[in-house]
């Protein structure tokens, strides 16, 4: 059996700390993983080997059993014996069963390494079974993101609401929180595709999409919309009501207020999704509807009225 340089294979001193191994071997990783070389044989075979030489070192019994069987390898052979009769006897995990790669991880882990086994039989033998779950993480590969897009009217945005949807045959319930802005991104963690060899399931991210609304205009948190009051309370002032989404709200008219007149209605507008205890304002544009079908009295009246402003 073929002695195994676990040091030597990822490029670390033995006298260099756990945090260096992992540096060491996260970057090796990152060059040979499987899914950066697809087909690539030599590199998938580097992948195993490196993952094997982390799972030795970077545990502390595992490592101390390696140390001192590297040492009792050195002395046999600095000695002048024959590598090939080296007792390994000695060193054997007494516990060894058949090879279980990625123990734990599924199937899709043991998959990755369909060809070859997942650990070499120098781990095998001296250390009996599979990786652990540490080393193995790194097989690991979060499910795609699922992005889907939902369309809501202004009033839902105003007041919230819960919608369900319907995602790879599952039932989810989406709250929506008030005052949400249009284009706005919600993300539901777990809810996308199955993770592989492992690894953890995507995510559902959902595009806000809102109906434009035939009264009032959202301009982020401030609403805009317009009041037609008729000629007589333009001139002489008055009140006017709005509805803002089941709210009856007065509006004050002064006298004389100009067509286009521009009214701010101070915290009524949307909520804002930070806080929806807090709105925006309210912005309303006054028309003036003039009156139609005039009687020969009325028009001889604004004829007066013309008369004494003339």
């Amino acid at each position: 059996m073929e002695f195994k340089d676990y040091y030597k294979i990822l490029g670390v001193e033995k006298t260099s700390s756990t945090d260096e191994i992992k540096k060491a071997y996260r970057k090796l990783a990152q060059k040979y993983h499987p899914d950066k070389n697809p087909g690539n044989k030599e590199a998938e075979n580097k992948f195993k080997e490196i993952s094997e030489a982390y799972e030795v070192l970077s545990d502390p019994e595992k490592r101390k059993k390696y140390d001192n069987l590297g040492s009792s390898w050195n002395r046999f052979r600095q000695t002048g014996g024959n590598p090939s009769d080296f007792d390994w006897s000695d060193w054997f995990q007494q516990s060894a069963r058949q090879r279980q790669t990625g123990k734990g991880f599924g199937s899709g882990f043991s998959d990755m390494f369909d060809s070859g086994g997942g650990v070499s039989e120098f781990f095998e033998k001296i250390f009996g079974g599979g990786f652990s779950q540490k080393t193995s993480e790194i097989f690991a590969k979060k499910g795609q993101d699922i992005n889907t897009t939902l369309a809501i009217s202004l009033e839902e945005a105003f007041h919230g609401t819960t919608k369900t949807l319907d995602i790879n045959n599952q039932k989810i319930a989406l709250k929506i929180k008030p005052g949400i802005a249009d284009g706005q991104l919600l993300k539901v963690t777990g809810k996308g595709f199955p993770g592989k060899r492992g690894g953890p399931n995507g995510d559902l991210l959902i595009t806000i999409s809102i109906h434009p609304h035939p009264v009032f205009e959202r301009r982020g948190d401030d609403l805009y919309t317009t009041v037609v009051i008729d000629l007589y309370k333009a001139i002489l002032g008055g009140t006017s009501q709005i509805d803002v989404f089941g709210s009856k709200i007065k509006i004050k008219i002064n006298p004389e207020t100009q067509p286009g007149k521009q009214l701010l209605l101070k915290n009524q507008g949307m909520p804002k999704y930070s806080n929806p205890d807090e709105r925006g304002n309210l912005f309303v544009t006054v028309q003036i509807k003039l009156p139609e079908k005039l009687t020969a009295s009325e028009i001889e009246l604004f004829r007066q009225l013309k008369s004494l402003r003339g």
